[in-house]
């Protein structure tokens, strides 16, 4: 009995863990400059691929906010709810979503994108490249 009850919780242990590593889940994205909490993004799981839309804006004169510079079907929509990530798929043999794209709101510019989890799934390691510029930034888990 006591076996098996060990068994099932080093099972869930290390099935929580692998889940940890997944970037599916609430994030808070951080600014650059001001190390500042900016937003949350949900991240969500659809056909194979991951998905990220905006939950939570942080600043308050920002809630009302358009993307007019978006150059897509994202033209003109509330920031609040824009769906920023679309369509990474697990890279082989890695814990990298990549071959989709993010879009920077402030801007409207859409960026090809991938995203890792770093630190045990804490932290998710988030990458856009244009040409040949890339910027990286580290967003933090909401548990």
């Amino acid at each position: 009995m006591i076996r098996t009850s060990l068994v099932i919780a080093l099972g869930l242990t290390a099935t929580a863990a692998m889940a940890q590593m997944s970037p599916v889940g609430l994030w808070q994205t951080v600014d650059d400059e001001t190390g500042k909490v900016t937003s949350e993004v949900r991240i969500e799981e659809r056909n194979g691929a991951i998905f990220g839309k905006i939950e939570k804006v942080t600043n308050p004169a920002d809630q009302d906010s358009i993307c007019d510079k978006c150059g897509d079907d994202r033209k003109n929509k509330k920031v609040l709810g824009l769906e920023i990530i679309r369509d990474l798929k697990k890279a082989d043999g890695k814990d990298t979503w990549e071959g989709g794209t993010i879009v920077k709101p402030s801007t409207g510019q859409a960026f090809k994108a991938s995203v890792t989890p770093i630190e045990g799934g804490k932290k998710l390691q988030v990458k856009g490249s244009f040409l040949f510029i890339s910027k990286t930034q580290t967003w933090i888990r909401i548990q």
